[in-house]
């Protein structure tokens, strides 16, 4: 199975890199799919490419329930 998370675009690197931030892990990844992404960003991570731009309410929602997730394996 594949999963995409969506991650916060933390600064541009030079060329198409960026740092981007999923809770305290942070990596560097391809932009090349993706037009117009600035610093402060979400995009839909898959595989170290940035596939898509997402929203920041779209993001925060999709990350609430990957948490809610996780809480739920942990008892």
């Amino acid at each position: 199975m594949c999963l995409a998370m969506p991650v916060l675009v933390l600064e541009l690197t030079g060329g198409d890199q960026a740092i981007v931030a999923l809770g305290d892990v942070r990596k560097e990844v391809s932009l090349a799919l993706v037009e117009d992404v600035q610093p402060g960003d979400y995009v839909i991570l898959h595989a170290g490419y940035a596939l898509q731009k997402l929203d920041r309410d779209e993001a925060d929602r999709t990350l609430a329930l990957f948490a809610a997730l996780a809480q739920m394996e942990a008892t």
